[in-house]
């Protein structure tokens, strides 16, 4: 990610409580996803839970990049 976009994200963390809640979701999110990875099996029950965390990280991602596409035009 180019630093440009970097400052951009922690200014927007700091001014727009929405992104900041988004932001602070992806990175629990990506936490998460992280210990399911280090997982040597998965329920399924606990994979089901693992997609529907991709999902929401995505969504999420998706609605922040909506954001910074906005401020960049």
């Amino acid at each position: 990610m180019p630093e440009k976009d970097q400052d951009l994200i922690q200014r927007l963390s700091e001014e727009n409580p929405r992104f900041r809640k988004l932001h602070e979701e992806h990175l629990l999110f990506e936490k998460k996803l992280q210990e399911y990875e280090e997982m040597t099996y998965l329920s399924d029950e606990a994979d089901i839970e693992r997609k529907k965390i991709q999902k929401l990280k995505l969504a999420g991602k998706d609605e922040m990049e909506s954001i910074l596409q906005d401020l960049r035009q």
